[in-house]
């Protein structure tokens, strides 16, 4: 049986490492959040000290972060995981990061002869518990052929991207979209309640029109339109807005990097910052409605 270690058990790593077990793989956990691996543990999974010990006797090591600099923590320098780990290892690095920093961890495992790919995700919270991710990957085709049975796991839809750091790449870009479509979905719902409309009414009417798009099908940010979105719960769960503005802050890195014009990616950054300094960052990123209303 195949041993996966999986580091970082959050609101991603934690169900994406649950549908693992489910798949029948034997599996080492480390999470700083010691509520995380006792839940794992409690359905047979091996929760660890420290990620050194998590990766001990692992084919797989498979990590959820939240940014750049716990990547870099976690895999480079004498007291990384890359120095510890065997040849012939295959690691799944599933955070969203910067695509050099994704270059410079690749560059280090290949020195090492561990196969690593950077495999970001989208889908959330909700597919991240039903298994339906989508995984944009970033490697040799012949690592990802190994690696398919671990993503099938945990995701529906797998992409290859392209070489090294082209995973975080294609990332940056969908979230990016996926910002922009989320304010101009909150915009729109706005004027058109404070003009007379039901929201619920206005959102069927957008959805089937032109200005269909997936907020306006799965996350609507009107609280009330639907039920089960984290709009209608405060704006607790799902994806923080302070990680929204991280992946903003990437894409626009990148657009440096490469003298790609994105004013909308760059407006949509500043609204996202603007939300962490009214203390909103730990609400779902749809709390960017709240701009638009009194």
């Amino acid at each position: 049986m195949t041993t996966i270690a999986f580091i970082g058990l959050g609101h991603m790593g934690l169900p994406m490492a649950r549908n693992l077990l489910k798949a029948g793989f034997n599996l080492q956990v480390f999470d700083l959040v010691q509520r995380a691996m006792d839940e794992l543990a409690a359905e047979g999974a091996q929760a660890a000290s420290i990620a050194l010990e998590a990766v001990q006797g692992a084919q797989v090591v498979i990590s959820m972060l939240p940014a750049s600099r716990h990547v870099e923590g976690l895999y480079l320098g004498a007291d990384g995981l890359l120095a510890a780990l065997k040849p012939g290892t295959l690691v799944l690095e599933c955070s969203t990061i910067a695509p050099e920093v994704a270059r410079s961890v690749h560059a280090a495992a290949h020195e090492r002869g561990i196969e690593l790919l950077d495999a970001p995700v989208s889908g959330g919270t909700a597919g991240a518990a039903a298994g339906t991710l989508t995984f944009m990957i970033g490697g040799q085709p012949e690592t990802l052929a190994k690696a398919q049975l671990f993503f099938q796991a945990m995701g529906k839809n797998i992409f290859h991207a392209g070489p090294e750091g082209a995973g975080q790449v294609a990332k940056v870009c969908n979230n990016q979209v996926l910002a922009v479509q989320m304010i101009a979905t909150a915009e729109a719902m706005a004027m058109g309640v404070a003009n007379g409309l039901e929201p619920a009414v206005l959102a069927e009417i957008m959805r089937q029109s032109s200005g269909g798009n997936w907020t306006l099908e799965k996350y609507n940010p009107w609280p009330g339109v639907m039920e089960n979105a984290p709009a209608s719960k405060g704006y607790s769960g799902g994806f923080m807005a302070e990680l929204m503005a991280k992946d903003l802050g990437l894409a626009q890195q990148a657009a440096q990097s490469s003298g790609s014009s994105t004013p909308m990616g760059a407006l949509a950054l500043q609204l996202y910052r603007l939300l962490l300094k009214q203390g909103k960052g730990k609400q779902d990123f749809s709390v960017v409605q709240q701009l638009f209303v009194e």
